[in-house]
This record gives structure tokens, C-alpha cells and sequence, in this order.
């Protein structure tokens, strides 16, 4: 009763004097609460993008120097780089699966209707059907069906992952002058010369982005093993990942840079706020 009448006696003092009990003091203090929401300022300043401007060299056919031009395309920050390209060609090899991988399972394969034998005095496991998935030509467990592997992703993410990449690969681009006229004739010899003179090895794998492949180009390069010949339809991130030297015309230059540089962007922007 002792006990009970100071607990009661505690109680009506804490409750009379209107203050917190000590291990709730000592437990939560209004300073010790941070946000854990990050600031939208701090967040914003990192995942702004940024633009990439690279100095290419020009070349002639021939192989001389002639001049140099500029690369100006938007570029992921640094901390998400790697990301955005990674995103884009997962989503570009995923979108390529067919998803007709397709098995029987042990309710549509063929055959099986009758008891193979008697349930009893045969001395064997019992068996009902010869399609169980444990024999030979039986049905297939948790086997692949038709499915559809496609992924969605935002097309200025895949602008940017293709943007990106590259910028990434502008130390092993170089830009050539128009030569589509320049090959009068079907010759791989020729072509692989004149990749040569432009200090490219024939062991090494090349992308060429042109606007339009003629027929002589064309025919010249298809038997090259490390050649890819693109146009901007083509263009993928793949291709320009999997590329030792990149190989540009100014008519694509001009529009690499029409499409994914930044100015691009600062249209959009500018649109936006004028219909807003």
C-alpha cells in the first residue's frame, strides 16, 4: 500500500506541475530533430546538365590537317553519367528481345492419356502419365513463356544518355571532310588506305557517322570487320560505346550539334515559358 500511494503521490506531482518526465527530457530535444529532406537547392546544383565543348581536328582526304572545329552537345554531371548511358542501352538491348521463348508444360504436351502401368505388384514407383516432367519428353517446369521485355524510357533521357556518350568519346574523334565523291569505285583497299592516312589501324574497331552512305562507300567498307558505317537514323548508344575511333563528317558535326547541343534545350525553355 506504501508503494502504491507514493506511485499515486509521483503522479500527482508530475501531473500538477505539467512537466515532462527526465528520460523524456534527455531523449527529444527540439534541436536534435534534423530534416531529412535535403534543401531542393542543393539538389538541384547536381543534377543540373552541363555542356561539353571539345576541339576536333579536320582532315582532309589525303590525311592533312586542315583546320579544327568544335563539339558543343550536353553532358549528365559527373555523378550521373554513368547512370543515364547505363539506363539507355539496357533499355536498347532489352527492347531487342523477341520474348518468343516458349516451352510445354506438362498439361499441353502431347500424349500421356493413359496409365503407363498397373498402380500396384510391379515392383516400380507408381506413374500415372509419361509426360511428368521427371522422363524424357515430358513437360517442362517453370519453363519460358511468350513475354513482352520492353521497357519505356523518357526521350530526353535517351538524348542525353546519347549526348552524353558522345562527349565521352570526343578524344578519339576525329572529323573528316565530305569524301563520298572522292571513291569512284568499289574498293576495300582504297577505303582502308585512306583510313590509314587518318591514323586509323585496320584492327581497330571505327564507327563512321555520315548524313547519307553513298553505294561506293558502302560497298568499300562491308567487307571491313571493325566497321560500322551509321547514319543518324542508326545512331545508338551500342555502337558508340563499342567504337575505338569515331569518325565524323561537318555535315554530321553540324548536326550532332544542332540536335543534341545545348542551344536545343534553351529552345524547348524558351518555348515553355512563352506558352506558360
Amino acid at each position: 500500500m506504501a508503494a502504491i500511494s507514493a506511485l499515486s503521490s509521483t503522479f500527482t506531482l508530475t501531473s500538477s506541475s505539467h512537466q515532462k518526465p527526465k528520460f523524456l527530457q534527455n531523449t527529444f530535444k527540439s534541436n536534435s530533430l534534423k530534416p531529412l529532406i535535403k534543401p531542393l537547392t542543393s539538389i538541384s546544383s547536381k543534377t543540373l546538365i552541363r555542356s561539353q565543348l571539345a576541339t576536333l581536328p579536320v582532315h582532309s582526304f589525303d590525311g592533312d590537317k586542315v583546320g579544327e572545329t568544335y563539339l558543343d552537345l550536353k553532358s549528365a554531371p559527373p555523378e550521373t553519367a554513368r547512370a543515364v548511358i547505363h539506363r539507355g542501352i539496357i533499355t536498347d538491348q532489352q527492347n531487342k528481345r523477341r520474348g518468343t521463348a516458349s516451352t510445354l508444360t506438362r498439361a499441353e504436351v502431347r500424349g500421356g492419356g493413359i496409365k503407363p502401368y498397373p498402380q500396384k505388384k510391379t515392383g516400380r514407383a507408381r506413374r500415372g502419365s509419361q509426360r511428368t516432367p521427371l522422363r524424357p519428353g515430358g513437360g517442362v517446369i517453370f519453363g519460358p513463356k511468350p513475354k513482352d521485355w520492353s521497357i519505356k524510357i523518357n526521350k530526353k533521357e535517351k538524348r542525353l544518355a546519347i549526348s552524353t556518350a558522345l562527349s565521352s568519346a570526343a578524344v578519339n574523334t576525329i572529323v573528316v571532310e565530305d569524301f563520298g565523291e572522292k571513291i569512284e569505285k568499289p574498293s576495300t583497299k582504297a577505303f582502308v588506305a585512306a583510313m590509314k592516312r587518318w591514323g586509323i589501324e585496320a584492327e581497330e574497331k571505327a564507327m563512321f557517322l555520315l548524313e547519307e552512305i553513298p553505294k561506293n562507300v558502302e560497298l568499300s567498307g562491308r567487307n571491313i570487320r571493325t566497321l560500322k558505317i551509321l547514319t543518324p537514323r542508326t545512331l545508338n548508344l551500342f555502337d558508340i560505346l563499342n567504337s575505338d575511333k569515331l569518325v565524323l563528317t561537318m555535315s554530321t558535326l553540324d548536326y550532332l550539334n544542332e540536335r543534341y547541343g545545348v542551344q536545343v534545350g534553351d529552345d524547348e525553355e524558351e518555348e515553355v515559358v512563352a506558352e506558360g
